[in-house]
């Protein structure tokens, strides 16, 4: 199959092209800077919010995976966030159907569907209504999807939970956030859980729906729910630090939260404390049981961390202190072998 992708450049993205070509399809990718993309693939150039450069991505496609979308709780880009997200989402939709595309696979996110009075979420959740930016914008672009959907065309939903993993294009936020932690940066813990997945699961996911003979409206990407103390005693676990922290009511800092947001607009440099991911932690509920999730398990939560952490060491991310024994790990998909040197814990 001929499938055109969106986002291809980003986190999920990467992943989910090199998944998609080693299954033996080809690819087509719309990219702002088509120098990026790899000589593998073909490039369009263009932006998700340019309608005649999404019509050139999906013309004579078989298949599209709609992947593109900002992913960022910074309070400085909210305008972008709304503008790729939602008006993105519209315009690559509107033009796959108009072309005819026979398989679509849009990228939501498990957040769309928080908050909710439900203990766990499904396939027959209704979209939430969250009182965040990044959240909003996704609720809405699940919206926009599921209105395609009901009028008939081909589109399956995903909802991947936040993802960690190696070959991060852009060091994008949950990454960055883990890389803060290990920095020493962020002290103070909300209480409340995250869904947590590996990027190469959800990747490996959405290629298996090009593959699948009839995939179903919605699937949630592979991955655990976790409290905020057992994503920390993964992280301790990997490693081998101890890793103080002090744990408060997530609403009771949401105070704290908007605080940030508002000295992030004027601050130069990164404030590591963001409403966004304390509204995650008090709002997220876990995936109910059974809940389809294709042929794709999902890898423990420790050895997502442990890669993660070897990979953010490899590429000079984080110190070899500041990794711990998961500084010299030397079995690591980023590619880049980590180095010899001696850790402390």
């Amino acid at each position: 199959m001929l499938i055109a992708v969106t986002g291809g450049t980003g986190f999920l993205g990467t992943h989910t092209v090199a998944a998609l070509l080693r299954r033996g399809h080809r690819v087509r990718l719309l990219a702002r800077d088509p120098g990026r993309v790899p000589s593998t693939v073909d490039a369009v150039a263009g932006d998700v919010t340019d309608p005649a450069a999404v019509a050139r991505l999906v013309e004579g496609a078989d298949g599209l995976l709609h992947a593109a979308g900002v992913y960022t709780f910074d309070s400085r880009r909210r305008d972008e966030v709304w503008r790729v997200n939602v008006e993105g989402t519209s315009a690559v939709l509107d033009a796959a159907r108009r072309a005819g595309t026979g398989r679509i696979v849009h990228v939501s996110t498990v957040g769309a569907l928080f908050p909710t009075r439900e203990p766990s979420i499904g396939p027959a959740s209704p979209v939430g209504a969250p009182r965040e930016a990044y959240l909003a914008a996704k609720a809405e672009a699940d919206r926009i999807a599921r209105g395609h959907r009901e009028a008939g065309a081909p589109v399956t939903i995903t909802y991947p939970p936040a993802l960690l993993g190696p070959d991060d294009p852009h060091l994008g936020d949950q990454n960055a956030r883990l890389r803060d932690l290990l920095r020493g940066l962020m002290p103070m813990w909300p209480s409340g859980g995250l869904p947590i997945g590996d990027v190469r699961d959800s990747a490996e996911l959405h290629a298996w729906l090009f593959d699948a003979a009839a995939p179903g409206p919605a699937y949630f990407g592979p991955g655990h729910f976790l409290s905020t103390r057992e994503y920390l005693a993964a992280v301790r676990a990997a490693t081998g630090r101890r890793l103080p922290a002090v744990f408060l009511p997530a609403r009771a800092m949401f105070p704290v939260g908007r605080a940030a947001d508002l000295l992030q607009r004027a601050w130069p440099w990164h404030v590591p404390a963001q409403y966004g991911a304390l509204y995650v932690c008090a709002t997220a509920v876990p995936v109910e049981p059974g809940a389809p999730r294709g042929d794709v398990p999902a890898r423990p939560a420790p050895e997502t961390v442990r890669d993660t952490v070897a990979w953010l060491h490899a590429t000079g991310r984080l110190t070899g202190r500041q990794a711990g024994t998961a500084g010299i790990l030397s079995t690591v998909d980023a590619g880049a072998g980590a180095p010899t040197e001696e850790v402390l814990p």
